[in-house]
């Protein structure tokens, strides 16, 4: 019989079903931070989040939108910043997030990048983002895109979140905000509501999990962490040799 000689056993867990089904779901209102990208008196990428926050509001949630006004470009001061400090405490207070951005130049505004180049992969041995659900939004000027959309993804992808499929992308988006900065009835805002309904419902199915669901082989590998069930069912090791063979 062949063994896949570089797998070490005492790393490997068996899928643990029980920690996949939260026996005490916990029971206070999902924790939502939202970002925007431009600094504009009437910024729609601000007006959009403002929208966002209402219909998460509706649906039972405690929001927090973050101003990015006197945000310090990344590196141009120290991490102790109060703004740093403000924006780092909301990333590891929230269970999922929203971003939005406007489209610049075919991508995200630096504005927006800023915020989460701010927001590290690693504080110590803690990952802010990791194992957070995330919506993904942009309005444009022109005609519709998805430029900035598909880049959040990415970074969201980066700071290993759990990017929910569904996403925003409002056109002309000077059109949509009546004389109040409300969003207008329109397809655009029942897509909003679409990615909000969504949001919300991943955030209720992983957060009791995320730990669990992020847990790695190669880390616990590489950090000498047993894995909690080391041991693999007969059927499923027999499975890993004849598949080797």
């Amino acid at each position: 019989m062949t063994e896949f000689p570089a797998l070490e056993r005492k790393f490997l867990a068996s899928i643990d079903q029980r920690r996949l089904e939260a026996a005490k779901p916990s029971t206070h209102p999902p924790r939502i931070l939202l970002l925007y990208g431009s600094l504009r008196e009437r910024s729609f990428s601000r007006l959009l989040v403002e929208e966002a926050a209402r219909i998460l509001d509706v649906l039972g949630c405690e929001t927090r939108i973050f101003d990015p006004r006197d945000l310090p470009l990344p590196d141009a001061t120290g991490p102790d910043h109060p703004k740093v400090q403000e924006l780092r405490t909301l990333s590891q207070w929230s269970e999922g997030q929203v971003w939005c951005s406007p489209e610049r130049h075919g991508a995200i505004s630096g504005i927006m990048k800023a915020q989460i180049d701010w927001i590290p992969l690693e504080i110590g041995s803690v990952r802010p983002t990791q194992g957070r659900t995330l919506a993904v939004m942009q309005v444009s000027g022109g005609s519709q895109s998805f430029n900035a959309v598909n880049t959040l993804r990415l970074l969201g992808r980066w700071m290993r979140m759990i990017t929910i499929p569904n996403q925003s992308s409002v056109a002309m988006a000077y059109k949509e905000f009546d004389d109040n900065d409300r969003m207008k009835p329109s397809s655009y805002y029942e897509r909003v509501v679409d990615v909000m309904e969504e949001l919300v419902k991943f955030t209720l199915l992983t957060r009791d999990r995320a730990d669990y669901l992020v847990d790695r082989y190669s880390e616990r590998k590489a950090n000498g962490r047993i894995a909690e069930h080391v041991e693999l069912g007969a059927a499923a090791m027999n499975h890993e040799i004849q598949q080797a063979k």
